[in-house]
């Protein structure tokens, strides 16, 4: 198996080298990126290439920006090169399953990230992933690029973060999904998107405000997104087009 995924990583590299500006996205599941990849170069004229982890080039400094999007475990060797890439002034966006409960094994990503999963309970504070869910996403960054630049918001939705008053927020839902819950931030971060969510089983309603965030690191930018479980995600075209923006934002 691993001689195959290795395969797998040679054949999505193309035979060129690695132009300076592009985008290089890392993944292990390869439809939704390669989905994003034609939407970004559709729209943007930008040239994406798709890797596994495997199969990475030893130096990220040449990339414009660097997106992460590995389900499964992360490696010591690329999470020290994401980390490294962000500190010396790259753009490292993550999606989705970037944070979750198989990266706490790993040293160093949570710190850089100013992130913890706390165990136990959901509704004491522990960290809970459920899917498929309906969820919905809100901005909470009316004046910032990534959230505002040619999106366009199809719904208002009522949100209210840290137990505050409920107010229409421009947003959009998405069907079978993943929500996560309880993502504990440390230091600073920028709010972008809340997520709002009603478990099916209880009834209760979650709203919380770190569906996506803008945060410094060293001489560089981490962006994180939550949205993006599967494809379908990346083909709502507000959620989309903030994905684009997080790629061509300029801090």
């Amino acid at each position: 198996m691993t001689k195959f995924l290795s395969l797998i990583g040679c054949l999505l590299l193309t035979a060129s080298a690695f132009a300076a500006g592009d985008l290089l996205i890392v993944a292990d599941e390869i439809p939704a990126m390669e989905l994003l990849a034609g939407k970004l170069k559709a729209e943007e004229d930008i040239t994406s290439k798709v890797v596994l982890q495997t199969a990475m080039p030893a130096e990220l400094s040449a990339f414009a920006a660097v997106m992460v999007y590995i389900h499964k475990g992360l490696d010591a060797a690329p999470e020290r090169a994401f980390i490294a890439y962000a500190n010396g002034g790259g753009k490292l966006i993550l999606l989705h399953h970037s944070i979750s409960s198989g990266k706490r094994k790993n040293k160093e990503w949570f710190p850089f990230l100013g992130v913890s999963l706390l165990e136990g309970d959901v509704n004491a504070g522990g960290y809970k992933w459920t899917e498929p869910v309906t969820l919905d996403i809100v901005n909470l960054a009316p004046d910032h690029f990534i959230t505002t630049h040619k999106v366009q918001y199809p719904q208002k939705i009522n949100f209210a973060n840290s137990g505050g008053v409920e107010k229409p927020l421009p947003g959009f839902t998405l069907k079978d999904s993943e929500v996560y819950l309880n993502h504990v931030l440390a230091g600073p971060h920028t709010a972008l998107l809340g997520l709002r969510y009603t478990d099916a089983k209880t009834g209760k309603v979650w709203m919380q405000g770190h569906a996506g965030w803008v945060r410094q690191a060293g001489k560089g930018w981490i962006v994180y997104l939550l949205p993006g479980h599967s494809a379908l995600d990346f083909e709502n075209p507000a959620y989309a087009r903030i994905v684009l923006n997080a790629v061509i934002w300029k801090p």
